[in-house]
């Protein structure tokens, strides 16, 4: 019994210190100008840090800045790599016949939509037993 609360107690210290780790490399982070995200979902870009008052002053759209405590921003983000940079970078490493091939293979994969996107509302259906939805229907 006193061998698993030993092993219970080091592994919250281990946990504890691991957490403060990744809180100390956020807070290096938090920069002027950085892009963040905050524990409620908010996007937005750092103008400034109150390091006295915990305070960092966001702006979450052009002309729009709110102020809010240091720890409720929960990480930087990253900027992310769309398709068409990712795509001029292919084409800019393979030679022209590759690309050729590729933009074919787009072409054929382009009709289908993507894991989680939605169908067009203006889309025929395929299944010709629905009917028009009636006022029970949700």
């Amino acid at each position: 019994m006193l061998a698993v609360l030993a092993l219970l107690v080091f592994f919250m210290f281990r946990n504890g210190r691991k957490r403060q780790k990744e809180q100390a490399s956020l807070q290096s982070q938090m920069v002027a100008g950085a892009n963040v995200m905050t524990n409620f979902g908010m996007y937005g870009t750092i103008l400034s840090i109150d390091e006295e008052a915990n305070k960092v002053e966001l702006e979450i759209a052009p002309g729009t800045v709110v102020q809010m405590h240091r720890q409720a921003i929960s990480r930087v983000v990253e900027p992310a790599v769309t398709a068409d940079d990712a795509d001029a970078e292919l084409e800019s490493s393979v030679d022209d016949t590759h690309t050729a091939r590729l933009n074919e293979d787009d072409a054929i994969v382009m009709g289908e939509p993507e894991f989680g996107e939605r169908i067009a509302d203006d889309a025929p259906s395929t299944d010709s037993t629905k009917s028009d939805p009636t006022k029970g229907d949700a």
